[in-house]
């Protein structure tokens, strides 16, 4: 069996070094240096670069090279001379100079997962080479994986999520008010991004953070904590995914921003869970601590007529000469297929919601693989149903406090906003009316999930207790392939104000005014 050259490749991690100094050489760096892991051609290496000179890197074959201890922040590195012609090639060595204990077990750490790859996967094997794949590998496409890190390597995204104040906001309040937890203690950034949680960790007083970031985001956070001095020592970047990097010590804390549209999108969520099993002492706290799925139907007329519409390009029958109707059923049920991102008015729900809590402490890897809901609403007004409307809130379970975050409709909007699912046939229910279905999602190698949804309205009136369903409506939408429609919500006569009010409050969710405390306006009761 053929085995490529990037089946070779060790997992790829950076580390920032203080120095190094060749030992046939006289000079050293005077600016910090990356040391990287990666793969020339199939050949493993480990190369030291400055920014200075990105030009005048230093390479280590990994194959051939040692690693010893000095000190506890210093090391020398061997490269051996090869075994061909030692009579016309030489032994090289090279002093390494760490900025702290923490970085130089790190360093030490990821050297060994390197050389041990090399001995499973590279060329010392008598029978050839083998291939391995992580965790990862197995459950996610290569293309969708290469288009996940591409986009979130990118600054402007980046930027997306830190403006969004209530984002943010509510985890530097979760991790401030809870400095008891973070306060000498170990803690992992799972996924780290820019890098903005490590530093909110620091600032707690951690005694040091480990940011593990898989996409290009890592050479800007590197940056963005080295900007930093009074932070970056307790902060080590390590770029790799969290499946695959090992750390030289137990976490006791886990802090991540896994959460995708409607909480599961984009299946970071069970990086999430990975991490905790191979990185948090039993006893460790997870920020944020679990998940709510909250869902209810609605009723927007407005909103069903915009999507049916869209199909009405397919209607005509002379097209340039063409008839394109043979297609219309397909692109309307195409369209209905899309679920809608945007912020909604939540006097449109029709009934009080109801919820799916994900516990991110208990959770196996493989609940996340399918998540079943079963609904059951009754009606608070006679209206046509035309979907579910999703969103999701996050609890911070620290110590000190316990804070919420919240993706509710009438709560100020995040960058997720909300979602709803729209069928394509809506159902009819009279106030009173019991509405059950079902909203069942599956997991798929695109990172993220294909949705199934089923409503019904039951009997109602005299005769209901016999049962029976008058009206069944189904949809099936991919979740990774939304309509966003970031419209305002819509203005809605004062007559509904108090059945709004009425829904909200058996969510329990406070909506504040305006000229309240904005520290009041992140918190959410359990």
């Amino acid at each position: 069996m053929g085995v490529s050259a990037d089946d070779n490749k060790p997992k790829e991690q950076d580390f920032l070094v203080a120095s190094i100094s060749q030992l046939s050489i006289s000079n050293s760096t005077a600016s910090p240096v990356v040391a990287r892991f990666r793969s020339e051609l199939g050949v493993p290496e480990l190369r030291f670069e400055t920014e200075s000179n990105p030009n005048g890197s230093v390479h280590f074959d990994l194959r051939a090279c040692q690693l010893y201890m000095l000190s506890p922040i210093e090391s020398i590195c061997i490269l051996e001379a090869s075994e061909l012609n030692k009579e016309k090639s030489y032994s090289r060595g090279l002093t390494i100079q760490f900025r702290n204990e923490e970085e130089s077990r790190a360093f030490h750490c990821a050297f060994e997962r390197c050389k041990k790859e090399v001995v499973v996967q590279g060329s010392l094997l008598p029978n050839g080479p083998v291939s391995s794949k992580s965790k990862f590998d197995d459950k996610i496409e290569a293309s969708s994986a290469k288009m996940y890190f591409h986009y979130y390597g990118q600054l402007l995204h980046q930027q997306n999520m830190l403006q969004d104040y209530v984002r943010t906001g509510s985890y530097y309040a979760a991790v401030m008010e809870n400095r008891v937890d973070f306060l000498d203690r170990i803690v992992v950034d799972v996924g780290a991004g820019s890098g903005i949680l490590s530093l909110f960790a620091a600032q707690a007083g951690a005694r040091h953070v480990y940011a593990v970031e898989a996409s290009e985001m890592s050479e800007y956070a590197r940056k963005l904590i080295a900007g930093n001095p009074l932070l970056s020592q307790r902060i080590t970047v390590i770029k790799g995914k969290v499946e695959e990097v090992d750390l030289p010590e137990q976490a006791d804390v886990l802090i991540s921003e896994p959460m995708g549209t409607l909480l599961v999108n984009e299946r970071m969520l069970e990086s999430y869970v990975i991490a905790r099993d191979r990185f948090l002492d039993p006893s460790g706290k997870m920020f944020p601590t679990l998940g709510r799925i909250h869902v209810a139907p609605f009723s927007d007329e407005y909103l069903y007529i915009e999507i049916a519409n869209k199909a009405l390009f397919w209607q005509q029958q002379n097209y340039y000469g063409v008839n394109l109707t043979s297609l219309h059923g397909t692109a309307f049920q195409g369209y209905f297929s899309q679920p809608v991102v945007d912020a909604f008015d939540p006097r449109l729900l029709v009934a009080p919601p109801v919820s799916h809590v994900i516990d991110f402490t208990s959770s196996k890897e493989e609940d996340l693989y399918e998540i079943d809901i079963p609904l059951k609403f009754v009606a608070s007004v006679g209206t046509r149903v035309h979907g579910l409307a999703c969103w999701f809130d996050v609890l911070f379970n620290g110590s000190t406090v316990q804070r919420w975050l919240t993706t509710s409709p009438g709560a100020p909007t995040t960058h997720w906003y909300q979602l709803r699912c729209v069928l394509s046939q809506p159902i009819y229910v009279m106030s009173g009316q019991e509405i059950t279905g079902r909203l069942f999602m599956v997991a798929h190698k695109a990172q993220s999930y294909t949705i199934h949804l089923t409503l019904s309205a039951k009997m109602w009136g005299p005769g209901a207790e016999q049962g029976g369903i008058l009206q069944t409506s189904s949809g099936k939408l991919e979740l990774k392939e939304p309509y966003y429609r970031m419209s305002q919500p819509q203005v809605y006569p004062m007559a509904q104000e108090q059945q709004s009010h009425q829904l909200l409050q058996s969510q329990d969710l406070q909506i504040q005014s305006q000229d309240e405390d904005v520290s009041d306006l992140f918190q959410q009761p359990m």
